[in-house]
């Protein structure tokens, strides 16, 4: 009976450091595995992928277990450990992270030394714990020692450490479940950029203060790349300028749009205004008729009526001519002679009267 308690309180106070763990995540880094403390010695029962998915048992989650290099922690590493977290309703997830001697053995040299990836799990939210150098294989001590239930990784042979597959007996065991790759995404692919575009992060390092020897770089290579950074200097500076001149250009296309499109409003009311005066109807002619009309009365007066009211004259006395001596009509000299006669009596006429 008191077996039983004792037993029943170290899973409670399990189940209460792995709910602690569980709300640490979301607001704290993930603990490593030697921090927790929850290796407790109530025996661990062993689940079936049914009973796992239907939520069951209750009174505990279901410890599911995911292991790597996780070496340049990207996406498709994240991708993994969020379908390991949610292959089961109610999980537990723990990270195994080998250690630079055992990954540098069994698959190569890596890029960030073993404290910086057992860092990167640390802060990504699907991970409830950190199991730090792992194994490279799995045993059935390692398995009961954390309590796992189940193993996910991808369903891929992973041929290593002399086994065509080392999930191989982990499979039989019917404790594996499938993961999906993410295409497109692996470490093996970011340092093949890194190495395909060598020259580029070079001259890029050189160029943010970092020294050749700390880049290995060669001092010919050296004045390679910093020649090569003034040259794209220069090529950023006509880049910029051009620009400059394109948006300098187009603003004077744009004034020189406007100016027209005023100027031709501007004619067109200038034209307008101009038949208005000067047009066959225009209010100039009209004026010019008027002034025309005026400056002809002023020369040439109407005439005066051809009756006018008589004058009282004595009656005895009649109007003598103006000219005397066209009064007595003469009558056409017969010959000449007599013309000559006459002429020379009217210049007599003449004489006497002056």
């Amino acid at each position: 009976m008191v077996g039983c308690q004792k037993r029943r309180t170290e899973e409670e106070t399990q189940e209460t450091q792995t709910a602690k763990h569980q709300r640490q995540t979301l607001t704290a880094p993930a603990p490593f595995a030697d921090e927790t403390s929850c290796q407790c010695q109530a025996p661990h029962e062993k689940l079936t992928i049914a009973q796992a998915r239907l939520g069951t048992p209750v009174d505990r989650p279901v410890r599911v277990y995911a292991d790597g290099i996780f070496d340049l922690f990207h996406s498709g590493h994240a991708r993994a450990l969020m379908q390991a977290k949610t292959l089961f309703p109610n999980s537990y997830l723990l990270v195994g992270v080998c250690s630079d001697d055992l990954t540098h053995k069994f698959k190569g040299f890596t890029v960030m030394n073993e404290t910086e990836r057992y860092e990167a799990l640390r802060h990504c939210r699907y991970v409830d714990e950190v199991i730090r150098d792992a194994p490279w294989t799995l045993t059935p001590e390692f398995l009961e020692k954390h309590k796992i239930d189940f193993v996910a990784h991808d369903d891929i042979p992973y041929s290593s450490a002399g086994s065509d597959d080392v999930y191989k007996h982990i499979k039989e065991a019917g404790m594996f479940v499938p993961t999906q790759r993410t295409e497109g995404i692996s470490t093996s692919d970011i340092i093949t950029r890194i190495v395909r575009d060598y020259d580029v992060y070079a001259r890029r390092n050189l160029q943010r203060g970092y020294t050749a020897k700390e880049l290995n770089v060669s001092f010919i290579n050296e004045k390679k790349y910093r020649f090569q950074n003034q040259v794209d200097k220069m090529k950023e500076k006509v880049k910029n300028v051009e620009e400059k001149s394109k948006e300098f250009v187009n603003k004077v296309e744009e004034k020189s749009h406007d100016l027209i499109q005023k100027w031709e409003e501007k004619s067109r009311e200038f034209i307008g205004n101009f038949l208005e005066l000067f047009g066959p109807d225009g209010a100039w002619k009209q004026m010019f008729q008027e002034r025309s009309g005026r400056m002809l009365q002023a020369f040439s007066p109407r005439q005066s009526p051809t009756s006018s009211p008589t004058r009282g004259r004595s009656p005895s006395r009649s109007p003598s001519p103006p000219f005397p001596w066209l009064s007595n009509k003469a009558s056409p000299p017969s010959s000449p002679k007599a013309a000559s006669a006459s002429i020379s009596s009217m210049s007599e006429g003449d004489e006497d009267e002056k």
